[in-house]
């Protein structure tokens, strides 16, 4: 709650975004200690993670300070309260938290803790729930990613790059090259990271993590080299077109697997009929949908971040031409004079 208070308090936009991460990490250790492994995972990745990241690219082309209030926005705040105030009526009816007689801990829990290893044959019984169980929910969220993704890379069409003009003032690539000691560190670690990422994605049937999580860690490793050895570097190793298609072809392969089920006769999403053994059908489709997810979050993250920073450098470059014109027409004024 301190944390919370301070954020909205603030008015320093990077101490915000540390404070934001902060509060993610004391989060996922709440989450820890209510056994809620694989939720603390994604808290940790995505709240503490890659989210701080975003922020900060964001930061860089709206600046550090919170533009000073002009009005004050009482109508807000009173649809806010009024908001808030129906939002914890409608909970008067609900059960308390962790009550044993509550829907939920006599016929939807029980089933999947004594059911789940027998018809999905899942160890992690939090990804037989969100891969099988709710498989249709799950696909969804992709899809909301995949949206909100498009609609970034909509608000932040790229002007067309001008060629690049020559200042005697040190380039970006060059900042790059003066981190030597952080560039020779994060070249041993991003490749720990990347398979850390893909133990995640393919280890998430027996321990926590699955797509979300290992998709974010992977997008955080490419994104640490962009940060450490520029935009224009990291484009030539990770192409952003393959990478937006990439964006679109996890969300299809998480489709298809439901349609090939379909086709053969079954729901839609349900896996028993991929193998001749069910269990194993549940393992192979829970095996693409995860991956599908992995691929669509990690594209997702980086077609954000690499939109971010190539608006921050375009509009850099155009700021950097307006200097360079005005530099040259006081010289031809000097020069006339």
């Amino acid at each position: 709650m301190v944390i919370a208070i301070a954020i909205v308090r603030m008015r320093d936009l990077l101490a915000v975004v540390m404070l934001t991460g902060i509060y993610g990490l004391l989060s996922a250790c709440f989450f820890v200690v209510l056994d809620a492994v694989d939720v603390a995972f994604t808290e940790a990745s995505v709240g503490a993670g890659i989210s701080g990241l975003l922020m900060l690219a964001a930061i860089t082309m709206t600046g550090r300070k919170e533009a000073p209030k002009r009005h004050k926005p009482f109508l807000a705040l009173f649809v806010v309260l009024v908001t808030g105030s129906m939002l914890i009526y409608g909970t008067l009816d609900m059960p308390y938290f962790g009550t044993v007689d509550a829907p939920v801990h006599q016929h939807v829990a029980p089933r999947y803790i004594h059911d789940s290893m027998d018809e999905v044959g899942v160890p992690n019984i939090v990804t037989s729930v969100l891969g099988s169980y709710r498989a249709f929910d799950t696909l969804g969220e992709v899809a909301v990613i995949f949206t909100a993704g498009i609609g970034v890379l909509s608000l932040l069409s790229l002007p067309r790059r001008r060629k690049k003009i020559q200042s005697e003032e040190p380039t970006e690539e060059q900042m790059h090259e003066r981190h030597m000691v952080v560039r020779i560190v994060s070249k041993t670690l991003i490749p720990l990271i990347l398979l850390f990422a893909l133990y995640v994605q393919f280890h998430g049937d027996f321990g926590p993590g699955g797509g979300f999580q290992a998709g974010v860690i992977f997008a955080a490793a490419i994104i640490l080299y962009t940060m450490l050895f520029g935009l224009d570097t990291a484009k030539k190793v990770f192409n952003p077109a393959l990478i937006q298609l990439l964006a679109a072809v996890g969300l299809l392969l998480y489709a298809s697997v439901g349609v090939v089920s379909m086709i053969n006769g079954a729901n839609f999403l349900d896996y028993n009929v991929l193998a001749e053994n069910p269990i194993d059908g549940q393992h192979l489709g829970i095996l693409l949908i995860e991956l599908g997810v992995g691929i669509t979050v990690a594209s997702v993250m980086l077609s954000i971040f690499f939109n971010f920073d190539g608006r921050r450098q375009a509009q850099a470059q155009i700021q950097a031409e307006k200097n360079s014109s005005d530099k040259k027409g006081e010289l031809d004024v000097s020069r006339t004079l």
